[in-house]
């Protein structure tokens, strides 16, 4: 619903407008009878949680406080729709907040007798849907069922009805409403994957997600045919009863991925199991056939032009994919890996496009832990063109004369405690002759990873003394207060998450201003402006994070930061909620992900924001990860795609850059700050790291934050040889690099294993311990003290610090 304040900026009209233009493409048209698009506006039978209280993103650091966001009921009233579902709206209305409220009781219940608080302990828990029972009643021409789930920073999801799992009452309504309406369509609001196995008879699927601010204006377009549905799926979507058991999950110590390589359709497609969905799986108003032209492949190079023809009656968009299938050698390999991707424009019935794949052999090499290098192993390399990774037809064979050894790195991840999983039965080979094109083995040359690292110390940062020394090295904190450590930080943009020192500035040393949010700037709407500072209006805390705060401590926060409170003029800082980072991936669209970035970084400058802690590019391991819907995808060449393309649109702004996170293996939030993910080496290079990989040598972001999680023991921001020797050896990564947000609360009680120590993060190339606070100041001058950092590495880490700063700042 729009909100009342100032009159809509141009900027802002713009940024929304892109999004409602190209946020239909991150839809998924899952099912499909014809009975969609309409014709026109007509009586509709709106229902669902989703329908009134419609989720335009996820909670955590990628909530974003914008001006506005449009829930399906507005939308569809917007486009003309007269809702004859009123008293069934009005009913869910007035029972949500009920149930809310007592959801929220029984966390803070519950922490207390565990003695604890439910903000450290049930950050990010989510409601199940409630069950209830309201008759459905309303007339109309057509009728939609909006479902809604939301997940976030803190929790994980589980296998319950109301989350993965359906409640009685939705299978109920959803499979009256199906039977009863000749037009029904369920749409699914959410973040991540749920089980559909309850409605599968329903005729009309689509997944909407969560696309910001726009959400309920591009349904309502999708539905009218304004626009058409063309995104596929970037994770694959199954049955619960079917989730893969290989690998465990959600373990408060240690988590053992023992599925190794075979995440996602790697795993799927390697056991031959059909899932409900697959992977790159998505339907649209129209059809298409695919031709495959000359396919040549010089040097490693592949390239294949496919010519797309539109063959029904609709415009539409298609993404053509291209599936690898290696030769099994001394490495096992998954049935195929994705190598490249294409989406058409859009084509008109009968108009046809050709577009090009291209891929290089070196980028689906396998890693050989033995001999620490990445390999290809004689043999042929299928090459499969399709729409998903279950409808692709072997188009021809590249024929590796011999082995090629194209990458000699080293092992220095440390060793889980057990043997990657290997799948006992594999989908047979495409049967039938297919073209072959033969490449020689000589063609590859070995690469070399340098990790003698030229390190440079600046003499402006020599001169400081240790304790300005040690200040460059942690981020500026707010001597009083509580928001230095729950991502509000910021002193000098209102709600930003955090700055690099600034307190130096006497000595030419500018700040770095930090701002969260995956899915768009998260900073305060409102604010005021004296000679102290800035000052945000109503909380900077998220407020799925303030309803868990004990109710004095949050009475007093608004009390002492409400509109009434405020002295001077009120200025506003609205930003535009994009897509979540999933559905921005099911776009498949590297153009569109740009332009998202495009508009992040104009409001970067707008608002003077230097550093955006976003993209989130973790990979989609297990559905019950919280934060998924932050992530792309479940693989990395679409992760690293798509955080590539958002960092090249924000940079593109002078002064502007992106930090990609979480570096590495943060794939669960339960004991997110104690974790240890247990991960081989072979695993952590194909699938966990080669994203970030992919981000860096496309688009050379800025910054990098790294993970709360431990890797094989160690916590990852502590690990030298991640930081400096993978990082910065292997990938070429010049920025700097951070620490997530450290907060003592969230780290204190008995833990198996120890906080992270600001000296050894130091020691290890950590640029910055965020968000900073006396304690990290006191324990890097006693790591100094006792040798644990040297001072020369902290006079490296300031000086990337500080030549970022005067880069960005331009001071």
């Amino acid at each position: 619903m729009k909100q009342e304040g100032t009159a809509v900026s141009d900027y802002e009209r713009e940024h929304n407008e892109i999004m409602r233009r190209f946020g239909a493409e991150c839809a998924v048209l899952l099912k499909s009878d014809g009975s969609f698009p309409l014709d026109g506006p007509c009586g509709l039978a709106l229902y669902g949680s989703g329908a009134r209280l419609t989720v335009k993103g996820g909670t955590g650091s990628g909530e974003v406080n914008s001006r506005f966001s449009v829930t399906a009921e507005a939308g569809l009233e917007a486009a003309g729709f007269r809702i004859t579902s009123k008293e069934w709206l009005d009913r869910y209305s007035e029972m949500w907040p009920k149930a809310r409220k007592r959801f929220i009781r029984d966390l803070k219940i519950s922490a207390l007798k565990r003695g604890t608080l439910a903000i450290l302990d049930s950050m990010g828990a989510v409601m199940p849907e409630p069950e209830y029972d309201f008759p459905l009643e309303a007339s109309g021409d057509v009728a939609v069922y909006v479902l809604s789930r939301i997940s976030g920073e803190g929790s994980d999801r589980k296998p319950i009805p109301g989350d993965i799992l359906l409640t009685e009452t939705e299978k109920r309504d959803i499979l009256e409403l199906n039977r009863k309406f000749r037009r029904f369509l369920l749409v699914l609001n959410v973040g991540g994957m749920i089980d559909l196995t309850p409605v599968t008879e329903v005729r009309n699927i689509l997944l909407l997600s969560q696309l910001g601010v726009e959400t309920g204006d591009i349904l309502a377009d999708l539905i009218l045919g304004k626009s058409t549905p063309s995104g596929k799926l970037t994770t694959t979507w199954c049955a619960w009863e079917d989730h893969p058991a290989v690998g465990e999950f959600g373990d408060k110590y240690d988590t053992r991925y023992t599925e190794g390589i075979y995440v996602g359709y790697r795993y799927w497609d390697s056991i031959g199991k059909a899932p409900m969905f697959p992977f790159g799986f998505g339907l649209g108003y129209t059809r298409f056939e695919l031709e495959t032209g000359e396919i040549t492949a010089e040097d490693g190079r592949i390239r294949i032009p496919v010519t797309v023809r539109n063959t029904g009656g609709f415009s539409g968009k298609e993404v053509i994919q291209l599936y690898i299938s290696s030769p099994r050698g001394k490495l096992d390999k998954p049935y195929q890996a994705l190598a490249a991707f294409e989406k058409t424009g859009d084509l008109k019935p009968g108009e046809t496009e050709t577009v090009t794949l291209e891929c290089d052999l070196r980028d689906i090499a396998s890693y050989d832990a033995e001999r620490a290098a990445w390999i290809l192993e004689p043999g042929n390399y299928v090459l499969r063109v399709g729409t998903s990774s279950r409808d692709t037809k072997a188009a021809a064979a590249v024929r590796l004369d011999g082995e090629a050894v194209v990458r000699q790195v080293k092992n220095c991840l440390g060793a889980p405690d057990f043997t990657d999983w290997k799948p006992e039965t594999r989908m047979p080979d495409e049967p039938g002759a297919l073209p072959v094109i033969p490449v020689s083995a000589s063609a590859f040359r070995t690469e070399a990873a340098e990790y003698a690292l030229p390190e440079e110390t600046d003499p402006l940062i020599e001169a400081l003394g240790d304790e300005e020394l040690c200040l460059m090295n942690i981020g500026a904190y707010k001597r009083k207060g509580s928001q230095s450590v729950i991502g509000a930080a910021g002193q000098s943009v209102a709600g930003a998450a955090g700055e690099t020192v600034n307190s130096l500035g006497a000595k030419g040393i500018p700040a770095l201003v930090m701002a969260d949010g995956p899915a768009g700037l998260r900073l305060s709407r409102e604010y005021t402006r004296d000679e102290n500072g800035v000052h945000g209006i109503g909380s900077d805390i998220p407020a799925s994070m303030m309803e868990l705060m004990p109710a004095p401590a949050a009475f007093f926060m608004n009390l002492t930061s409400g509109k009434g409170k405020a002295k001077g003029e009120i200025l506003e800082q609205n930003c535009t909620a994009i897509p979540i980072g999933t559905a921005l991936a099911q776009s498949w669209n590297l153009r569109f992900a740009e332009q998202c970035g495009d508009v992040v970084g104009d409001e970067m400058e707008r608002f003077g924001v230097h550093l955006w802690l976003a993209p989130a590019l973790n990979i989609h391991r297990d559905i019950r990860c919280g934060r998924d819907f932050e992530y792309y995808s479940e693989d990395p060449l679409i992760s690293g795609k798509f955080a590539a393309a958002v960092t090249r649109g924000v940079q593109k702004h002078p002064g502007c850059g992106t930090t990609i996170k979480h570096y590495a293996a943060n794939n669960q939030e339960t004991n997110r700050y104690g974790s240890n993910s247990m991960v081989s080496e072979r695993a952590m290079r194909e699938i966990y790291l080669r994203g970030f990989e992919i981000t860096v040598r496309e688009s050379r972001p800025h910054a990098l934050m790294t993970s709360y999680n431990l890797l094989n023991g160690v916590h990852t921001s502590e690990r030298k040889e991640l930081t400096d020797g993978i990082l910065r050896g292997e990938f070429g990564f010049r920025g700097i690099v951070m620490t997530d947000w450290l907060v003592p609360a969230f780290n204190s009680g008995k833990k198996k294993y120890p906080v992270p120590d600001p000296a050894k993060i130091a020691a290890a190339g950590g640029d910055l311990i965020m968000p900073g606070g006396p304690a990290d100041l006191k324990a890097l001058l006693d790591g100094l003290q006792a040798g644990t950092v040297t001072r020369w590495q902290l006079e490296v880490n300031a000086t990337r610090v500080y030549r970022l700063a005067k880069k960005l700042t331009g001071k």
